[in-house]
């Protein structure tokens, strides 16, 4: 898998052009999807813990879960690494679904897929961490853009 090549595709095929909201975003992303997607910070889930986010898939929608952070980018990097993984399809042809993630009897197969979201060496999570960075430089462009940061700072 050539990373960049992928990620690339994955940004042209959004549609979004150079800069974009995260609002822009999370409704391309539902688009693609055909369902609702929600974020939710868990008051109780510290980056401490090992986990920054996790996706949850349930019959009707997508729900990332993501760690407190004084940081409001390193929160946006958490959601945008799992808003990565759906738009680069790694959970299509998966067992992904929310049950198998919240039960406390967790099937082996889910929790190798949980720890392999910790493997920062593998290619999935380095394309989806590509993929966030690209996606956070085309907000950052469009906050700049709106502000016009660029016109008055060069």
């Amino acid at each position: 898998m050539n990373i960049e090549q992928t990620v690339s595709a994955a940004v042209a095929g959004l549609e979004l052009g150079s800069t974009f909201t995260l609002d822009d975003l999370l409704d391309a992303v539902q688009d693609r999807r055909h369902r609702r997607l929600r974020v939710v910070e868990l008051a109780g889930l510290d980056t401490h813990d090992g986990i920054c986010a996790v996706w949850l898939v349930t019959d009707t929608e997508d729900i990332v879960l993501h760690a407190r952070s004084d940081s409001a980018l390193h929160r946006q990097q958490f959601v945008l690494h799992e808003f990565a993984h759906m738009i680069l399809g790694h959970c299509e042809g998966q067992d992904c679904a929310a049950e198998d993630v919240l039960l406390p009897n967790i099937p082996p197969y889910t929790r190798g897929r949980l720890l392999k979201r910790q493997d920062l060496d593998s290619e999935t999570e380095i394309a989806a961490e590509s993929l966030a960075d690209r996606l956070a430089a085309g907000i950052r462009g469009s906050v700049f853009a709106e502000t016009r940061y660029s016109e008055v700072f060069g």
